[in-house]
């Protein structure tokens, strides 16, 4: 981990822990009866979830690019996107271009040895969560990687996934939806045979800083005082304020959606990502912590430095719901709130590839501006980006991509040129 936007780990973690717990069933009151609302609430979103999955209607919003792209997207769609926090939008990119991205990030890891030098590092990214490593490759400034990322037809559909969130609240705005910056992000290239056993159900962006840190207990203002109702999972007030915990499972951004672009086609039985689509859940989980059953010192067992994980032991009332994308092939892309509750299915003999790079949606803020300077100064020597361990296998490398090889809109994404 090398960036400075964090906040210090308390010396004594399980008394600030301790201390958090205390103050905050202070400041909600009937924290046990203001659970059991909560609990209600999320039986009756999971029951609808299953029983959209079991009578075959799609739970996963889908919409076309070109219906982003045209301001057409249709209203129900819209409401189905703002109920489940995930969509899936077919053409991106035109399936050719995606097929042309993934033969050149192919050869762009054979040329350069990957197979041969490539050395797995245990950055925490999967600390504490059940299952295998999926086949993630610390690869962040190929070609491919870079056009994608600068492309108008991803920025177009930023720009839309960004209007879902109140960016103006508190008499303040928080970040601006229409302009983007870089969070550049691994890509996944899973080999047709392989095995994997997925990853457990999680959310990332913060474990124990979901309790512990002032600016993530402003995020949730409404939860913690009792008023759970009122908690909007689409207000952005405080959430670019937040510095977390240093580890290499912390982000130093602020996404308001996580995402990633097809590069083959995939099954929902081929160990593709699944979500719990409830944006609403994370009041759930906030509020479950600090029931009786739950040890002063424990916060249903989130760990620093680790993923939060979503366990059957606390949170079982949540994970029947946990619904995979529908099928998708290159150049659809795939997004899920960055709160969302989220995991990756086990496969056993891989059907083919299954490959995609990662790309989120960021918009400008002063905290994601900040990082994503950063990032422009690793993207000049191909070092790796500051939120993800310092492994640098680009800096050495041939065919990465290059300054000249960047639009007005990605040079300004690195922060390489000014907005």
């Amino acid at each position: 981990m090398h960036s400075s936007a964090t906040t210090a780990v308390p010396a004594d973690i399980g008394a600030a822990i301790r201390s958090a717990k205390a103050q905050l069933r202070a400041r909600i009151g009937a924290a046990r009866a203001v659970i059991a609302e909560v609990e209600e609430s999320m039986r009756a979103e999971v029951a609808s979830v299953v029983a959209a999955s079991a009578a075959g209607r799609p739970v996963w919003p889908v919409v076309d690019f070109s219906d982003v792209a045209a301001g057409t997207v249709p209203g129900e769609a819209v409401e189905a996107i703002r109920a489940r926090g995930c969509v899936v939008v077919r053409e991106t990119f035109p399936r050719s271009q995606a097929e042309a991205w993934d033969a050149e990030l192919a050869r762009y890891t054979e040329e350069n040895r990957f197979a041969e030098t490539y050395q797995a590092v245990d950055d925490g990214v999967f600390g504490g969560l059940a299952a295998g490593r999926p086949s993630i490759y610390p690869i962040y400034w190929s070609l491919p990687q870079m056009q994608a990322r600068q492309d108008d037809r991803m920025t177009a559909v930023r720009r839309f996934l960004n209007s879902f969130w109140r960016h103006e609240s508190q008499g303040r705005v928080w970040f601006d939806p229409d302009r983007d910056t870089g969070y550049p992000d691994r890509v996944r290239r899973r080999a047709p045979g392989a095995n994997s056993g997925g990853l457990s159900p999680h959310t990332d962006s913060g474990s124990v800083e979901r309790w512990l840190l002032p600016a993530y207990q402003s995020v949730f203002r409404h939860v913690y005082s009792g008023n759970w109702s009122e908690y909007d999972p689409w207000d952005g007030a405080y959430r670019t304020e937040v510095q977390e915990f240093p580890s290499t499972v912390m982000c130093s951004a602020f996404r308001s959606f996580q995402g990633w672009t097809a590069l083959s086609d995939m099954a929902p039985d081929q160990g593709v990502l699944h979500t719990v689509p409830i944006p609403g859940a994370m009041a759930y989980l906030l509020l479950r912590a600090l029931q009786d059953d739950v040890a002063d010192d424990d916060l249903c067992g989130a760990v620093n430095g680790q993923a939060l994980a979503v366990t059957g032991r606390h949170h079982g009332v949540l994970l029947p719901a946990l619904t995979p994308i529908p099928g998708v092939g290159p150049g659809d892309t795939v997004w899920w709130h960055a709160d969302l509750i989220h995991s990756v299915g086990a496969v056993t003999g891989q059907r083919g590839w299954a490959n995609v790079m990662y790309i989120p949606a960021a918009p400008y803020c002063e905290k994601n501006a900040a990082y994503a300077l950063a990032c422009g100064q690793a993207f000049l020597t191909g070092a790796s980006p500051g939120d993800f361990a310092a492994e640098d296998y680009e800096t050495g490398w041939t065919g990465r991509a290059s300054v000249d090889d960047l639009s007005a809109t990605g040079l300004k994404q690195l922060g390489l040129e000014p907005w």
